[in-house]
């Protein structure tokens, strides 16, 4: 995957389990601007489908991408309102 598109800011949940990251993701996110970018970095495999659940049941955010890594998930998650 290519990640073509820039980054607002980025939240490191490593070592968090479910539901903190999609918890902190949520509460991050509020806090942005419509259009920005958040960069989500998790170690739980369970947010491979936690945060695209999330986004896909969330009015006024979108999953743009979603890597997995050897040991790091990440998340590009773009607020849309």
């Amino acid at each position: 995957m290519s990640t073509e598109f820039n980054v607002t800011e980025t939240l490191d949940v490593k070592g968090a389990s479910c539901p903190m990251p999609v918890v902190k993701t949520k509460s991050t996110i509020d806090d942005l601007g419509e259009g920005d970018i958040l960069e989500v970095l998790a170690t739980d495999a369970g947010s491979m489908s936690d945060i695209d659940g999330w986004t896909a049941g969330t009015q006024g955010v979108e999953l743009v991408e979603q890597e997995e890594g050897k040991d790091v998930y990440k998340h590009y998650v773009r607020k849309t309102e």
